[in-house]
């Protein structure tokens, strides 16, 4: 119910906006385990205009394989990390960003890059740079992969 009166409500962000507000919804998530359909009623509330259309798709579908997207991580981690040393909001970031990349092909991989790395300069203390080396590492070994 929520989500049709969402699209009908839904006030038009760009694409960063969106995105942003994904990030914001899976961050959220990462501090409680209830139903999908629980923090978007919460977050309707948050959002002037409702959970945006692009945030109710990508993360529960983020959700869905995060297993493998937090595997697709870890091997790029350092030697002796983990994911539970990652800051919750690098995390969610990276999480998004891997998920585009690896899902959305309607997202060219250096914009996920770019906006995961804006993200992180937004809202964390110097782990910008630890994003873009995730994500850069993330999409060399894929190019070697595809050769």
């Amino acid at each position: 119910m929520c989500a049709e009166q969402n699209t009908q409500n839904e006030v038009k962000l760009t694409r960063s906006e969106a995105r942003e507000q994904a990030f914001m919804i899976l961050f959220s998530r990462s501090f409680v385990e209830e139903p999908w359909e629980e923090t978007v009623s919460c977050a309707e509330q948050l959002f002037e205009g409702g959970v945006c259309g692009y945030a109710q798709a990508v993360v529960p579908s983020i959700e869905a394989v995060q297993d493998e997207i937090d595997a697709d991580i870890s091997r790029f981690l350092k030697k002796g990390w983990s994911l539970k040393r990652i800051s919750r909001t690098s995390l969610a970031i990276l999480r998004l960003a891997v998920y585009e990349i690896k899902y959305l092909d309607s997202v060219p991989e250096s914009v996920s890059v770019n906006e995961a790395v804006e993200l992180a300069k937004k809202y964390t203390i110097d782990e910008s740079g630890f994003v873009n080396g995730i994500l850069g590492s993330f999409i060399r070994s894929r190019e070697g992969e595809a050769q």
